[in-house]
């Protein structure tokens, strides 16, 4: 009878199994009126308002911003430019004095005929009367000159005027880059694809938690009640040793009854954690949902559900990998690698671009550089880079991207294993989880139909008191237990979507 003592509270103990840690801490959330919901709804709330799906989100955007940055090197760059400039002085260009020299030289001239016109009244009035034309003849003659020198002194040639307003349009469009901007979308595809895996993983984890904690709640009430109903049969054999202790029963003393009285008090304080508990489970659903600290959430599920085991180990994890959130952002990132290399690759490559500029200034100086010419025009072209030697910087560049593939991809063969690895581990737990699901119910209905005998048993004296209590603690005992393996098998389930996705739910729950 001493070691049933204390079996009691080791009974309920496994509920604060299933309570977290961190739920024990929290303070008692103020009296409001408790909102009962379904699971779904809870996990619905939680989506809601919980804070992580925004930030996963905001990734999502990002990585498809980024996606827009890479395209953009598709298009034609158009800039326009305007401007305006003011020098302290106007600009000018010093042409130094010099000396122009001229060498000696002889000139000759041929000889001819020249027409000559003698103006009227050249030779006194009236001769001649009109103006008039004569032919003279001259002889070939020789005209020699000496050195000459002639000075040119020092010039300030002005420019332009100190303010210059200009305005400018250029356009240069990317003709051939080798593979560059297709490595950078690749890449950047791969970031989107790798954050909406995180996305997932997020909803994941979060329906995750919401479930365990939902259920988690379910049970704690259930051992709520059960230790409520314990509480109930062991009052009332209390008060049954007492009436047989006071008529002078043969197998009852007073022993036997303070032994009982005590057990019953530390049930009734075991009784008064487990109602602790069950608040405390309430409030970290409530708490996990996103809601206010002192909200309430009671689950609408009245127990636990069971589920078969499901079957085809193999074929399931072989379709495991297309919902994996870790195997979806591996492969998005080897897709970015991939990206990677092909940018790495363009280095071997001419860059081939169309530039072209439309140019327009304004100055007030009408001489020097601001002509008609020079202050409007525009220029195309083709241009081409060339790479010839860069110290073998691209040969490392692709070796890096190449050596980062293969990593990744030996990588990928552990995660292979590692998801099937932990299926294979979780579907044993749940076979396990189901081989105790049957044999505890089996064990509590022989304890409850124990119970229920020595119980008629002992109110006709045919049994000691100690064998009732036995009975009574141990049907509880089997009761805690069933319940717990029960929501171990739905743990187990919920941790089975959280490897492999939720879209898996449906094969677990398929006939």
């Amino acid at each position: 009878m001493k070691n049933n003592r204390w079996r009691l509270p080791a009974v309920f103990a496994a509920a604060t199994l299933i309570v977290p840690a961190a739920v024990a801490q929290q303070p008692p959330p103020a009296p409001q009126a408790p909102r009962v919901l379904p699971l779904e709804e809870c996990i619905r709330t939680a989506m809601e308002n919980n804070r992580r799906r925004p930030a996963s989100r905001l990734a999502v955007a990002m990585a498809e911003a980024q996606h827009r940055q890479a395209l953009s090197g598709y298009w034609p760059q158009a800039t326009a430019k305007v401007g305006l400039l003011r020098t302290d002085e106007a600009v000018n260009f010093i042409f130094p004095p010099t000396t122009m020299f001229i060498p000696p030289q002889s000139v000759s001239v041929p000889g001819g005929t020249a027409l000559v016109t003698i103006p009227a009244n050249a030779f006194g009035p009236g001769f001649p009367p009109a103006a008039v034309q004569m032919p003279v003849s001259f002889p070939g003659q020789t005209v020699a000159t000496s050195l000459q020198t002639f000075p040119v002194p020092e010039q300030n040639v002005r420019i332009l005027d100190p303010t210059t307003y200009s305005a400018s349009a250029d356009v240069a469009w990317l003709l051939f880059d080798g593979g560059m901007r297709k490595g950078y979308r690749q890449q950047a595809r791969g970031g989107i694809d790798a954050a909406r895996a995180e996305q997932r993983r997020t909803d994941l984890e979060i329906a995750d938690s919401v479930t365990r904690l939902y259920y988690g709640a379910v049970l704690a009430r259930q051992l709520r009640q059960l230790g409520d109903d314990t509480l109930a049969r062991m009052e009332v054999t209390l008060e049954l040793t007492e009436s047989m202790f006071k008529n002078g029963s043969e197998k009852v003393n007073k022993t036997d009854y303070l032994d009982n009285q005590v057990m019953v008090e530390t049930l009734r304080s075991t009784v008064a954690m487990l109602v602790k508990n069950q608040a405390a489970a309430e409030a970290a659903l409530a708490y996990t949902m996103g809601l206010p600290w002192n909200a309430t959430v009671q689950p609408s599920a009245t127990e636990v559900p069971h589920r078969p085991l499901p079957a085809g180990l193999d074929g399931m994890v072989s379709k495991a990998y297309e919902f994996n959130p870790d195997w979806a952002r591996l492969e998005a990132g080897l897709r970015a690698l991939e990206g990677a290399a092909t940018t790495a690759r363009s280095g071997y490559y001419p860059k081939v671009a169309f530039t072209g500029q439309l140019r327009r200034w304004w100055n007030g100086s009408g001489t020097g550089l601001a002509t008609d010419a020079n202050r409007a025009g525009w220029t195309v072209g083709i241009g081409a880079e060339i790479p010839i030697f860069n110290g073998f910087l691209t040969a490392a560049k692709v070796s890096e991207a190449l050596a980062r593939i293969a990593k990744l991809k030996e990588e990928r063969v552990l995660l292979r294993e590692g998801i099937g690895l932990q299926l294979r581990d979780l579907f044993l737990s749940l076979e396990a989880a189901g081989k105790a699901y049957a044999a505890s119910e089996r064990a509590m209905k022989a304890a409850e139909e124990n119970r229920e005998l020595t119980s008629r048993a002992y109110q006709n004296e045919l049994i000691e008191t100690e064998k009732v209590i036995r009975a009574q603690l141990f049907e509880s005992l089997m009761t805690a237990q069933h319940l717990k393996t029960r929501y171990d098998k739905v743990a187990l389930e919920s941790q089975v979507s959280l490897v492999v996705g939720k879209e898996m739910e449906t094969r677990l729950t398929a006939p």
